[in-house]
């Protein structure tokens, strides 16, 4: 099959996002199809390059011009909205790669959506956040997990976190895009129950499957040349990888490690963002923006890891990767989390925004090094459903089914349908 993959950012842009379009990509192209990937251009990138046999093509949208617009102005999101460049840039894409699938991670969707009854090409959507509810995408209210949509606290949730003019128009968007997402989709693939639920897709007559991230085959195979940056890491140390924001649960993590009396270093690696520049903290070691090839070093070499979000994390990828080397993992009862650790069998579970509860488990997983070993042993056994030769099998048979069906499915959303679907 030939298959248009359509992302807002891609390598060497990283994130879990990003890195899973490209694993999909790479895994697809050694399976035999065609693959093809359109997302936003970055400056110093070259707008067209072959990647592990996939043909990127970075565009130029109107959006990204005015970077006043975004908090974080090198990574200017897609709008929730058709993007005019955007939209031409894919119809030519569409023109001349003639995919027979097209499949979406994000609001680059909306850059597609008015192309698909011209095309009339089968559309899948992966949600990894709570896009078609959230205009924010992580479903926090007030820094607590919002009981749902309603306009008035949606507009004041939005415009306190982008500003009055963009938090209107990502208010508004999301809420007219969103209509039109679940007429336009052929097969939403959320990667959690928590997704699938919380944004309402068992209200919906709409067709989807849960369908988590994945981790590539090979992701323990390490490469031999050491980079520099792996010297600077203790001897042992507890670790926690990500974007330092509030929802990743930091600024608790911080708190409970200072509860703790504890000789062993607690290490984070991420990117800072402007909701936590900077990590100031006795014991803490802090890396920014470290290489994927390091980040996998790092998580062969710690004790186990820590991911404490406090809003509902999708489908957390540094989980399972972790738990490929075979580090047990604490985690918060929130989101997908559940869905990818055992309480008691490959980690530990705690509530959310409870530095108490998380520095109590931090120091039974350092007293009990036993239990570490016997969990990391089942994270090895549990994590082989989650690898790229299960996951991606299961995407291609969703492709394969569309395509089978496309006369008959194109355009229709019923419940009843001959397309896999499973409930949240």
């Amino acid at each position: 099959m030939r298959v248009l993959l359509l992302t807002q950012f891609y390598p060497p842009v990283i994130g879990g996002e990003e890195r899973h379009v490209r694993n999909l990509a790479a895994a697809l192209v050694r399976r035999g199809h065609d693959v093809c990937v359109a997302t936003q251009w970055s400056p110093g990138l070259q707008e067209r390059e072959v990647d592990n046999g996939a043909q990127i093509y970075r565009l130029r949208g109107t959006m990204q011009r005015a970077t006043w617009l975004f908090k974080e102005s090198e990574r200017p999101h897609a709008p929730p909205f058709p993007d005019p460049e955007l939209v031409l840039g894919i119809r030519r894409i569409m023109l001349s790669e003639k995919p027979d699938i097209v499949h979406a991670h994000n609001w680059m969707v909306h850059s597609y959506t008015p192309l698909k009854r011209i095309f009339n090409v089968p559309l899948v959507v992966t949600m990894h956040d709570y896009s078609l509810t959230c205009p924010k995408k992580t479903l926090l209210y007030d820094g607590k997990l919002c009981d749902g949509p309603a306009a008035t606290k949606c507009l004041s949730c939005a415009t306190e976190l982008y500003g009055i003019m963009k938090g209107t128009v990502a208010t508004l968007g999301c809420v007219a895009m969103g209509a039109l997402e679940r007429r336009t989709v052929d097969m939403f693939l959320p990667v959690s129950r928590s997704v699938a639920e919380l944004n309402g897709l068992k209200n919906l007559a709409v067709n989807f499957e849960v369908i988590p991230n994945f981790i590539p085959d090979d992701v323990e195979s390490l490469s031999s040349d050491l980079n520099p940056c792996l010297n600077d890491l203790p001897a042992e140390y507890m670790l926690f990888v990500g974007d330092f924001r509030d929802y990743k649960g930091l600024r608790v993590l911080l708190d409970a490690y200072s509860r703790m009396v504890t000789a062993v270093p607690l290490v984070l690696i991420g990117r800072p963002t402007q909701e936590i520049p900077t990590v100031e903290c006795p014991g803490v070691h802090v890396f920014h923006n470290w290489p994927h090839d390091a980040v996998m070093h790092a998580w062969s070499r710690c004790l186990f890891g820590v991911a404490p979000s406090i809003g509902p994390e999708p489908c957390a990828t540094v989980v399972m990767e972790a738990m490929a080397f075979g580090k047990p993992m604490i985690v918060t009862n929130i989101g997908g989390m559940p869905d990818l650790v055992a309480d008691g069998r490959t980690g530990l579970i705690v509530r959310p925004n409870d530095p108490i509860a998380l520095a109590k488990a931090m120091n039974i997983f350092l007293a009990n090094s036993d239990m570490r070993c016997r969990m990391g042993e089942n994270c090895r056994d549990w994590v082989e459903k989650l690898r790229a030769r299960t996951v991606v099998d299961r995407i291609v048979r969703v492709y394969e089914a569309l395509k089978r069906n496309q006369s008959a499915f194109a355009g229709s959303k019923t419940a009843s349908s001959a397309l896999p679907r499973q409930s949240a």
